[in-house]
């Protein structure tokens, strides 16, 4: 006779979980949903931003890079805002003369040294700035090319002008806004000096994109960013990014050894190029 087999043997079941006590009278505690975490930010308006690439690495083949900076805009308000994206990169000496003519015969004419110019400076937004803010708030911040400060050379004196006390005026008297537009042309014209009306797109509702276009010439160092959000023509809010422009391999070992031994350095070069020259004499005079 064949019995049957044993029923399996269930796990217990899990113990009940009771629900809080509430005392008599007293309203229930709210249920915090994971999307109504965030409800804070809906009464600030500020701007965040980041960058696709904080690190750009520049080696022999380097032709340029595109950085994209995103962000979004929390806005409480209707109102309309309008963002505006500086990327300011190190400040180098700018060294300018300017051809003069002296009975006949075209000369160069005391070099002229601007302290404190950014080797590369890029602005875009929402819209024309003039349309954003006025001059006078675009020139205390020191947003676009027309507001760029950029240092007057050493010699310089302070005088009274419409009113104003104290306002510096370089030894190139009013010369120097010739110079200083002859800076920035220069530095348009090699691509380091660019300004975008519309290079910042709204893609989504509070989210926008601009690109950064480093070109090939661009200087390493530090870079910084500034990301402002304007609302009727006030700044309201800025995110602040940083961006790194690093040599590397052969070319950054090459760079930091003429920069720590720059004597060393010159010596070796000088021995190189006549030894180079040595041997390129004896290699064509046996042919």
């Amino acid at each position: 006779m064949i019995s049957a087999p044993p029923p399996p043997i269930l796990p217990p079941p899990p113990p009940a979980i009771s629900a809080p006590l509430v005392p008599e009278g007293a309203a229930p505690a709210p249920v915090v949903l994971p999307s109504e975490q965030s409800v804070a930010t809906d009464g600030e308006l500020r701007v965040a931003a980041a960058l696709t690439d904080a690190r750009i690495r520049v080696d022999s083949s380097f032709r340029g890079a595109s950085i994209v900076l995103y962000g979004a805009v929390f806005n409480p308000s209707t109102s309309p805002t309008d963002v505006v994206v500086v990327v300011r990169g190190p400040d180098a000496p700018v060294r300018l003369v300017k051809k003069t003519r002296n009975m006949g015969v075209w000369l160069n004419s005391r070099p002229v040294l601007f302290e404190g110019a950014p080797g590369f400076y890029m602005t875009a937004s929402t819209r024309p700035l003039s349309d954003i803010a006025d001059f006078g708030q675009l020139r205390r911040l020191g947003v676009g090319v027309d507001h760029l400060r950029i240092g007057a050379p050493d010699e310089q004196r302070t005088v009274t002008r419409y009113g104003v006390r104290d306002v510096v005026v370089s030894r190139l008297g009013d010369d120097y806004l010739d110079w200083r537009r002859a800076v920035i042309r220069l530095k348009e014209a090699a691509a380091l000096y660019d300004t975008d009306p519309e290079g910042v797109k709204f893609v989504d509702k509070g989210l926008f994109r601009a690109e950064i276009d480093l070109p090939a010439v661009a200087p390493t160092g530090q870079y910084y960013a500034e990301v402002w959000l304007f609302r009727d023509g006030e700044p309201q809010s800025v995110s602040n990014l940083t961006l790194t422009v690093e040599k590397v391999g052969f070319e950054r070992d090459v760079y930091e050894f003429a920069h720590r031994r720059p004597w060393l350095y010159g010596i070796l070069s000088v021995l190189l190029a006549a030894a180079t020259g040595y041997g390129a004499s004896r290699l064509f005079r046996r042919n």
